[in-house]
């Protein structure tokens, strides 16, 4: 079998303003470095109200809170322009964004060693919020307010003070915090525990709502990868990981194991490769992808934001799930047998990345760029990143791509803005590092090809290898999602194995005839 179906998605965010703005990476070197005290003092001047972040027209397309043909045509700037009441709720079709309060009192429901502390008051009150959640169960809902997990605001005070706890703040309080795992070990500070909660956390409530979605039972699920950018373990193994089974043990997925699948920003696609394959061979049956947030990656660009007088948009924490099963011929189908792949000897020059990755997979299935209604690389909402300098990511991308369709013959050079309009993808990401690399647009490509608007999609994802300080190689991978067969979207959509079984199909009726 060269097909899995991809049978349900699930895209949440994490409202994280005060987090962020404390142990975001750029604010909390800038903070530690003391030589940037200007900015420190004016970002929380800069930071966006949850009401805001809710009716930001980015946000609520991630959460399937308004399609994507809705968002295309959403007037811009999407800071300017914010979306009326009824547009603007906290859940959508794909997931939901959860407020500040009850994401930390989910991160303590995921702690298993007494790390974190939430000062009672708040723990109380944030644990009747999430009761309210319709994906939070009522054993998460009890180990927000376990006795072990809440104390008083003088003992959090102390932990801060005189064993290295870091404090979380909410509403300019501090509310808890988040203790030190080990005396020396680097690995187990507050800080990158906080970070591998946090990213637990994102990941369980993107697992919940992928559950609500499809319909499956906890007990259902047989196998999760989990594929965020975070590496957790300790100095014996800096990230011998496993955050999938950690994730699955919070939702209930008892029958389940899994596995972690990291790659920087590739990580992702590389992950739904994994799965596919494991599907498509019978090895497991219903496969959850998963990715939790960064909260390092949280302001990464809000230096230049406060610089500018702009809102600092990067207050989020980004995570989504995707559930692969069989090819029954009812869901979308992500193919195997057209992936690209970015060479060790490719190089990692934009043109040979943009070719290894869009041209090769596509011209060995026999197909054209004009084939693909969509390409999705790097979704980064560009009003993040172009006051960083960074330019807007995806429309870079698809001229890219144009470039290559009009250097390989597959369109004229007239015909380039028509297809940059036609078959680029807006993006609408949070900059989570792994979060914008292609895997948004599962959602909104699979509920295109079910109401029959497109028949083919490319997901994108591209990697940065050079962070690891190990090489300069780059990285990326992609894979085609279509209609399933038989299906009037699937028309036109002919593979190698369709066009061997209709040319067998009329040589066998040539051979009836002459007989």
């Amino acid at each position: 079998m060269s097909t899995v179906g991809i049978k349900s998605y699930a895209y949440c965010l994490n409202h994280a303003p005060e987090t962020g703005s404390w142990y975001g990476g750029t604010p909390y070197e800038a903070r530690h470095s003391g030589k940037e005290q200007e900015y420190v003092e004016a970002l929380p001047k800069h930071l966006q109200t949850y009401d805001q972040a809710l009716h930001y027209a980015p946000n609520q397309t991630y959460i399937g809170g308004i399609s994507y043909d809705d968002f295309e045509a959403a007037a811009t700037p999407w800071t300017e322009n914010p979306l009326p009441d009824d547009r603007a709720g906290r859940y959508g079709k794909f997931g939901e964004l959860m407020p500040e309060d009850e994401f930390l009192g989910l991160i303590s429901a995921c702690d298993e060693f007494e790390l974190v502390w939430l000062e009672k008051a708040f723990a109380e009150e944030v644990s009747a919020k999430l009761a309210k959640d319709p994906v939070i169960t009522e054993a998460i809902v009890k180990r927000v307010v376990r006795p072990k997990n809440m104390q008083e605001l003088s003992a959090i005070e102390d932990e801060c003070k005189d064993r290295a706890a870091l404090p979380l703040h909410f509403g300019g309080k501090v509310v808890g915090c988040i203790r030190s795992g080990h005396p020396t070990d680097a690995c187990l500070t507050a800080h990158v525990l906080m970070e591998n909660l946090a990213g637990k956390a994102s990941g369980v409530l993107a697992l919940l709502h992928l559950l609500k979605n499809s319909g499956l039972a906890p007990t259902d699920l047989d196998f999760v990868i989990e594929c965020s950018e975070e590496g957790a373990g300790d100095v014996g193994q800096r990230a011998g990981n496993n955050f999938a089974k950690a994730i699955a043990e919070v939702v209930g997925c008892t029958n389940a194991s899994g596995c972690d699948v990291r790659g920087f920003c590739a990580g992702p696609v590389n992950a739904m490769i994994n799965a596919a394959a494991q599907v498509a061979s019978g090895a497991r049956k219903n496969i959850a992808v998963v990715a939790g947030g960064s909260i390092p990656k949280l302001y990464m660009n809000s230096r230049d934001h406060v610089k500018k007088g702009l809102r600092a948009l990067e207050d989020c924490v980004g995570s989504f799930a995707v559930l692969l099963v069989p090819d029954d011929g009812t869901n979308p189908i992500m193919r195997l047998d057209v992936l690209g792949k970015h060479t060790v000897g490719a190089g990692g020059a934009p043109q040979a990345v943009t070719s290894a990755l869009t041209f090769e997979p596509l011209q060995a299935a026999g197909l054209s760029f004009a084939d693909v209604d969509r390409f999705a690389p790097e979704l980064q909402n560009h009003e993040i990143t172009e006051p960083a300098g960074a330019g807007n990511v995806p429309l870079a991308n698809i001229k890219m791509i144009a470039a290559l369709a009009v250097m390989k013959k597959a369109i004229e050079k007239a015909d380039m803005m028509k297809f940059i309009k036609e078959h680029g993808t807006v993006g609408y990401a949070h900059t989570q590092g792994h979060i914008p690399a292609g895997v948004p647009f599962i959602g909104p490509a699979c509920e295109a090809i079910r109401d029959g608007k497109m028949k083919r999609v490319m997901i994108i994802g591209k990697g940065s290898l050079f962070l690891a300080r190990l090489t300069n190689l780059a990285d990326g991978a992609s894979f085609l999602i279509e209609a399933p067969a038989g299906t009037p979207a699937a028309a036109g959509a002919v593979s190698k194995e369709d066009v061997k079984a209709l040319i067998l199909e009329a040589l066998s009726e040539i051979a009836g005839k002459l007989n």
